[in-house]
């Protein structure tokens, strides 16, 4: 699949039309979904970079809004996350019926309130997933559904980044699963030092085609 318009997609979930962009590279070994945080987009230029270099590991990447323009103009909507987790399993149903996608292996990417939504939809059995990664991640908002993850899970957090890494760590200790957690030294929530953001692209890009392939 190239990257114009036909990369361009609309994924329908309970009545809510979610635009996103769906780009999976020719003999691709996996697909990951990325979940972004409150008030970002898919235009975010955080996870595109990221999804660059997922991409360029021959994992396809479909990067989409969680919420509609109105319902992300709504402060509350943005930490609403039992609705954002409900989007990203429903954008998974959608994946899942896609030709390009129906034998890949899908996994989430998740950064700050939708590292949340992807833990709690990982957790979910009809999601099926086969790797999770969170950036700077909230997972402290997905308490009630680390117990039940069995997936794949990558925690990246920054250096600098209080209280997100204390979050993270006690996180980690509650996770039965294959797991590992990699902090970005001198690195805050936002990875806007030199290298930090490559750090994590590379990171997630080798996790992502490990445990996809």
């Amino acid at each position: 699949m190239g990257t114009g318009d036909d990369s361009i997609v609309t994924i329908t979930v309970d009545g809510a039309e979610l635009e996103g962009e769906l780009l999976v590279p020719e003999g691709a070994t996996g697909l990951v979904l990325f979940a972004h945080g409150s008030g970002s987009s898919r235009h975010s230029p955080r996870n595109n970079f990221v999804a660059e270099r997922v991409r360029d590991r021959g994992v396809g990447t479909l990067l989409f809004d969680l919420l509609t323009e109105r319902e992300d103009r709504i402060y509350e909507t943005r930490f609403d996350i039992p609705l954002l987790t409900d989007r990203l399993v429903g954008a998974t149903r959608w994946l899942r019926n896609r030709e390009e996608a129906a034998d890949l292996n899908v996994g989430y990417f998740g950064s700050s309130t939708g590292s949340a939504a992807a833990l709690r939809a990982a957790a979910r059995p009809e999601t099926d997933v086969a790797a999770v990664v969170s950036r700077g991640g909230r997972v402290d908002m997905a308490e009630d559904s680390l117990e039940r993850v069995s997936t794949a899970t990558l925690f990246l957090v920054g250096g600098d980044d209080d209280p997100v890494l204390e979050w993270n760590e006690a996180a980690y200790n509650r996770l039965s699963c294959e797991k590992s957690l990699e902090v970005i030294d001198g690195a805050s929530h936002l990875f806007e030092e030199s290298g930090a953001l490559e750090a994590v692209a590379d990171a997630a890009a080798e996790w992502f085609a490990e445990t996809l392939a």
